[in-house]
C-alpha cells in the first residue's frame, strides 16, 4: 500500500523548507497542489522536476476516490498547499478522513504555519489557546462573535485585507475595545509586520497603513483566566 503524505511548504520565505519536505516531494508518485500555478515556481526552485496535480476545494470529493486507488495501487502521494501546512484553512481533511476510513497510512510532516509563530509573537499567553481559522462571513458571524466574547484561551482568526477593518472593529464590539490583541502580516516575508495593543489602537494603525497581505489575528481571552491564574499563585505562594 502507498501512503498519503501531508507536506507543510513555506509561508513566505523558501528557507524555511525542510530538507525532508523537499525529499518526499522528489520521491512521491503524485503530488497533489492546492494551485499548481503557485506551487509550479517553488517546486522548480527546490529541484523537484514533476507535475503537480489540482487539489483544492471545488474538485476534492470527486478526486478524492481516485486518490485512494492509487495509494492502494502502492503509489505514495504527496499533498501540498499553496503555503503552510495542508488541511489548516485549507484543503486535506476531507482526503485525511477517506484516506484513514480504507485503512491506509497518512503522515504529516511538521513545518510552517502561520498561526504558531504569529502567536509566540504576541506576547499573549501561549499556554492555552483555540485557533479559529476564518470566521463565517455571513451566516453564523454575530453568534460567533457572541460567543467567543466568553472565550478565556487566547483566540486566534485569519483574515484576509479586505475584511481587517470589519473584523477588528466588531471584536471591539463584542469583546470590548480595551481587550489586548496582536496583528502579524507577511510572516516571514521582507515586510513582516506584527502590531500589538488594544483593539482599537490596532484598527487604528491600520486604517492609516495599505492593508496588504495575509493577517494572523491573536485576542487576549476574557479577564476571568488572568484573575483565575492569579489567585493560583497567591494560593502556591
Amino acid at each position: 500500500m502507498g501512503k498519503l503524505f501531508l507536506v507543510p511548504t513555506p509561508i513566505g520565505n523558501l528557507e524555511d523548507m525542510t530538507f525532508r519536505a523537499i525529499r518526499i516531494l522528489k520521491e512521491a508518485d503524485i503530488i497533489l497542489a492546492e494551485d499548481t500555478r503557485t506551487s509550479a515556481p517553488m517546486l522548480k526552485h527546490f529541484g523537484i522536476d514533476k507535475k503537480a496535480y489540482s487539489h483544492h476545494q471545488h474538485n476534492e470529493h470527486q478526486a478524492t476516490s481516485e486518490i485512494i486507488r492509487f495509494l492502494k495501487e502502492g503509489k505514495n502521494v504527496a499533498l501540498i498547499s499553496d503555503a503552510g501546512t495542508p488541511a489548516i484553512s485549507d484543503p486535506g481533511f476531507f482526503l485525511v478522513r477517506e484516506t484513514l476510513k480504507h485503512e491506509l497510512e497518512v503522515e504529516c510532516l511538521p513545518g510552517a504555519t502561520a498561526f504558531v509563530p504569529a502567536l509566540v509573537n504576541s506576547g499573549l499567553p501561549c499556554d492555552a489557546f483555540v485557533f479559529e481559522g476564518f470566521l463565517p462571513v455571513k451566516k453564523g458571524r454575530q453568534t460567533r462573535f457572541k460567543k467567543l466574547a466568553d472565550e478565556e484561551r487566547t483566540m486566534i482568526f485569519y483574515e484576509s485585507p479586505h475584511r481587517l477593518l470589519k473584523t477588528l472593529e466588531e471584536f471591539a464590539q463584542y469583546l470590548g475595545a480595551d481587550r489586548q490583541a496582536s496583528v502579524s502580516r507577511e510572516l516571514t516575508k521582507l515586510y513582516e509586520e506584527t502590531v500589538r495593543g488594544t483593539l482599537t489602537e490596532i484598527k487604528s494603525h491600520f486604517e492609516n497603513n495599505i492593508l496588504k497581505g495575509e493577517f494572523v489575528i491573536c485576542i487576549a481571552g476574557a479577564e476571568e483566566r488572568v484573575k483565575k491564574k492569579n489567585k493560583y499563585k497567591t494560593d502556591e505562594d
